[in-house]
């Protein structure tokens, strides 16, 4: 057996021992529920045209008329489906979110979240419209996250003609600014989490057919350093050099990042000096932190500050900053307990979810950090994410499509513990 071929057999081994963890339950799978399953794969057409309609209107972040538009589709969806809907500014950011609800006969109180940004910018629906070829479909936010917020709507719609009502109550909510770290929506989604039993986020399905179970957070780093100008050629000597130290003070702070804990720091935009031949008296370095422990934010913060201490250039003044973003969504007992009742309920399938953590932050992170019982990754499957090849499993919905409905009627008959 060659080196390739053994690493392989490695790689499954290890993806195969992860999986089991999480599908003892589905060893032993009960039966499909074939009244489902068969409405799941009768509503893939009317899935599908919901799913142009939306993906055929620019609605990038900051994009105010595509996103009320968006808004106004899905608004009109909800309201056939006898759902409450609320609209609220987005404020700082554009647009208007979209919270509808809809109540049943029991106690369990659900949430649901998609988002209705992109990541493209206006214009870019009339250069790649919606198109298929084959068994996927192409097209902006095909899949992150328009794929998203029509799994929801239909999942809704199954239940109401399958006549299930055993819910207190299930709200959708459908934000405006997701990839721009939902500033406008923060506050909304901590608060309806709070409120609800269970948070099933509608991020895309993971490319190998899998849920997210836990993912990083995030934070912005920063360092700013002060130098003094002079003649580069004439008297360097004279200078302090900014741009020197900042180089300095980004390749020993890069070294806080942890492999074993998770913990990344990337250093990514640099800005000193407009001219050759001028030493430059500022620079500014700014990165990229994520971890999947909230403790692990305070130790990179007080680490920049003891490093920013041990400078290269004498006469330079160097100072730091971490700003905090989306808390992490750490793996949990709770998300675990979820992880299980999701690979049954896909083994009614004879099929097998894989179980995956994320260095991306979502919205998933916001209601984890809220205190809410959180799985993530119930939108459609695909790949290529924002990207101009971003594409959605066609053959995903119905599957996708009974895995929600069915994770709905199961965390309504058998109550999540909070």
């Amino acid at each position: 057996m060659d080196r390739a071929a053994r690493h392989k057999m490695m790689h499954c081994g290890v993806a195969i021992t992860v999986a089991l963890a999480f599908q003892g339950a589905a060893l032993a799978a009960a039966p499909v529920n074939q009244d489902l399953f068969a409405r799941a794969t009768q509503a893939r057409p009317e899935v599908t045209s919901l799913l142009e309609r939306l993906v055929n209107i620019d609605s990038g972040t900051g994009s105010e008329k595509g996103l009320d538009q968006v808004g106004a589709i899905v608004a009109a969806e909800a309201k056939k489906l006898g759902m409450r809907v609320d609209f609220s500014s987005a404020a700082p950011a554009v647009g208007h979110n979209l919270v509808a609800t809809l109540s049943g006969t029991g106690t369990a109180r659900i949430l649901l979240m998609a988002h209705m940004d992109t990541v493209f910018a206006d214009g870019t629906a009339a250069a790649r419209p919606f198109r298929i070829q084959g068994e996927r479909a192409y097209g902006p936010g095909v899949m992150d996250d328009k794929g998203g917020i029509v799994i929801a709507l239909y999942a809704i719609r199954l239940l109401q003609q399958m006549q299930f009502t055993n819910f207190k109550q299930i709200t959708l909510l459908v934000n405006t600014n997701e990839e721009t770290s939902s500033k406008g929506t923060v506050k909304l989604i901590a608060a309806l989490a709070q409120q609800h039993d269970v948070t099933l986020n509608l991020e895309p399905g993971r490319v190998a057919d899998g849920l997210v179970v836990w993912r990083k957070g995030t934070a912005d780093l920063q360092i700013d350093v002060k130098g003094k100008s002079a003649h580069a050629g004439v008297a360097p000597e004279a200078g302090r050099n900014a741009a020197m130290e900042a180089a300095h003070q980004m390749l020993q702070m890069a070294t806080l990042g942890d492999d074993a804990k998770k913990t990344t720091v990337n250093f990514t935009v640099f800005h000193a000096g407009e001219r050759s031949n001028v030493i430059p008296n500022a620079a500014l370095v700014r990165g990229d932190m994520r971890a999947t422990d909230a403790a692990e934010f305070d130790r990179v913060e007080q680490g920049m500050a003891r490093m920013a201490e041990k400078k290269q250039i004498a006469g330079t003044e160097v100072s730091t900053r971490l700003v905090r973003g989306m808390p992490p969504m750490p793996a949990t007992p709770r998300t675990a307990a979820l992880a299980a009742r999701a690979q049954a309920i896909y083994g009614e399938l004879g099929m097998k979810l894989t179980m995956e953590g994320s260095g991306g932050a979502a919205d998933a992170n916001f209601a984890s950090g809220a205190g809410a019982a959180t799985l993530d990754g119930f939108g459609i499957v695909g790949g290529a994410i924002h990207t101009e090849d971003e594409y959605a499993e066609l053959n995903s919905i119905a599957p996708r499509l009974y895995l929600l409905t069915r994770m709905i009627m199961d965390v309504s008959t058998t109550p999540v513990p909070r």
